[in-house]
């Protein structure tokens, strides 16, 4: 059947994906005893309750509930079908599966399908015009007056658009291709009179790739006088200036080597910083950093170094995109750029290891940066204004939590202003104390407000619906405990998802007879019941169970079992005492069961 694929090849393509590789390419995981840790990707959260388990090749979050296998991460993460998964994964790790799982529903659309399409055409037909035609010399030459070699342009597949007004339009067409759906995707401008023409004509063009390297818009750049001197795409589904960064999916792999990545403004600073080996930089689109391109590079990161240009319009830029970058919670280092110079200059200027070295390498702290740039706003002639700059860095040093980091730089202080340390000192406390104050009101405050709790309270569970969960995380890992337990009690788990599980568990045994969770998770059709397994699975923490503890689950689970039937049975007794008009009988037994209930609920 089309679409269809053996259970071998799924087993094949999953075992040779490490789930912690797999999600180490989308986020940081740090190592904590047997597990991976780091902060959820599928819901916002400061703490890390994402955990991975190399051992059992299997992902849960605790705090949004999603969990599986390293096909259902991709699928969550990407938002594929399952044979898209599959396929992915395939084709990471070079295992060609059969043509007929190619054949199979897109997750998205027709129209979204030709637009990629079309801009990985052009995206080839631009990049070709530039290296090897002369309609695409004076692109060419543009870059090379930048100082960037051929094996760079290739790299970013760099190009230029001929400035004949619908030659991109001429060559699409032949390509199949509908103008309805070039204009949307803004290959293609269409005017009042309903023409069209070539968007990008007569620029350099910097194709803009989404995470997996697919083009999916581009940035261009004038070459004469056209206006305005860059031009993006326009934004659609899949192109959101907001949500992407540049270079991204060339710099992830040099970004998680070096837990730091490099933020840029603009293209030419990513390409020549990527020539001169500082490879883990990567740039907004031609706006102000976002809260979630900031969440983006928290995820992957720790440290994220700015790069803007050190002018006052770039300070200003730096300062904005550090606070974002510290509300994220990322440690914000600013590099060391001499003043009124572009990352783009400075290394067609003095080199690419005085770039690395001088400016990247010797990074101002952002406390540094901020005692600079507050200087702007104060004329420190004037005793008036030193006071003020004064008290708006003690401000500043108060939120810092490090007291080594807080000492150094009121020393600093003390030396320059001539102010003892015990003044600065006891000041500073001052604005401690006011933070701390704040915090507690909204604290208290925390618990008159309505607010949205996205972690869930869970409750207390009775001992025996934890028996049942204890006991199958254990039969998860060990058949022979598998085995026990379906000759004591076969099916008899009192919650009706343990059941099933259960059962699904015995007929994997009973075919594989080897304990594999990731693969008893990839053979459940239920979604809920996936990443119930996963979530129970995380709970077995030790290699070894004593006879005693299993004992002990199986008598809590039987006892409730066996309970819930005689009280079951006594509910049975009085409905037929009630028809058979005894109410004195019925009475009785509607205190009995009361009594059972009462006794099992202080035991429970």
């Amino acid at each position: 059947m089309v679409g269809q694929v053996t259970e071998e090849a799924i087993e094949q393509v999953r075992t040779a994906n490490d789930i912690v590789d797999v999600i180490g390419e989308y986020m940081q995981l740090k190592k904590q005893g047997r597990n991976y840790f780091g902060l959820c990707p599928f819901h916002g959260e400061k703490t890390p309750s994402f955990s991975v388990t190399q051992e059992k090749q299997i992902f849960h979050c605790f705090g949004c509930g999603k969990g599986g296998n390293v096909i259902t991460f991709i699928m969550e993460m990407e938002g594929y079908t399952f044979h898209e998964a599959l396929e992915f994964l395939a084709d990471k790790s070079g295992i060609e599966l059969p043509a007929t799982v190619s054949q199979k529903h897109s997750s998205i659309s027709p129209e979204n399908e030709q637009i990629l399409s079309a801009s990985e055409w052009v995206a080839k037909l631009y990049h070709h015009l530039l290296r090897y035609t002369k309609d695409g010399k004076k692109g060419y030459q543009y870059f090379k007056n930048r100082g960037i070699a051929d094996e760079t342009i290739d790299i970013f597949q760099l190009g230029f658009a001929p400035e004949a007004k619908d030659f991109t339009a001429a060559f699409l067409n032949k390509k199949g291709f509908h103008q309805q759906i070039l204009v949307k995707s803004g290959l293609l401008s269409q005017h009042e009179d309903n023409s069209v023409s070539d968007r990008f004509r007569g620029r350099v063009i910097f194709p803009i790739r989404n995470h997996l390297g697919k083009p999916i818009a581009f940035g261009g750049r004038a070459l004469a006088d056209q206006e305005p001197k860059y031009l993006n795409s326009p934004e659609n589904e899949l192109f959101r200036k907001g949500r992407i960064l540049y270079n991204f999916d060339l710099a992830k792999k040099y970004i998680r080597k070096q837990n730091e990545a490099v933020l840029f403004e603009g293209y030419m600073d990513v390409i020549s910083a990527y020539q001169a080996g500082v490879k883990n930089g990567v740039a907004t689109l031609g706006t102000s950093l976002t809260d979630t391109q900031a969440k983006l590079l928290k995820r992957y990161v720790d440290t994220v170094t700015l790069c803007y240009d050190a002018d006052e319009a770039g300070n200003e830029a730096t300062y904005k995109a550090a606070r974002i970058l510290q509300k994220a919670g990322c440690n914000v280092k600013i590099a060391n750029l001499r003043e009124n110079m572009d990352p783009d200059n400075f290394i067609n200027e003095f080199g690419g290891n005085a770039f690395h070295n001088e400016v990247i390498k010797s990074s101002l702290t952002f406390t540094s940066f901020y005692m600079r740039y507050l200087k702007k706003n104060y004329n420190l002639t004037l005793e008036g204004d030193r006071i003020n700059y004064i008290e708006k860095v003690l401000e500043h040093l108060a939120t810092i939590d490090s007291s080594v980091e807080r000492e150094y730089y009121l020393k600093e202080l003390s030396s320059n202003y001539e102010i003892s340390m015990e003044s600065l000192t006891q000041q500073m406390q001052v604005h401690r104390q006011k933070m701390g104050s704040v915090r507690d009101k909204q604290n208290k405050n925390s618990y008159t407000n309505k607010r949205p709790e996205f972690r869930q309270q869970k409750k207390l569970l009775p001992a025996f619906h934890n028996a049942e969960r204890r006991l199958l995380a254990y039969m998860l890992q060990d058949p022979s405990i598998t085995d026990k337990v379906q000759e004591e009690i076969g099916a008899s788990f009192n919650i009706e998802e343990h059941k099933i599980i259960a059962t699904h568990l015995y007929a994997f045994y009973e075919e594989y007879n080897e304990a594999n969770v990731s693969k008893f998770v990839e053979m459940l059709k239920d979604d809920y019941l996936k990443k119930l397994v996963t979530e129970i699975a995380m709970l077995s923490e030790h290699d070894q169970i004593t006879d005693h503890e299993i004992n002990d689950y199986i008598r809590m689970i039987r006892a409730e079992h066996n309970n819930k039937e005689n009280i079951q049975s006594l509910k049975e007794e009085q409905k037929l005492a009630e028809q058979q008009n005894n109410p004195i009988k019925a009475a009785e037994i509607a205190m009995r069961i009361i009594e059972l209930q009462k006794q099992w609920k202080n035991i429970n």
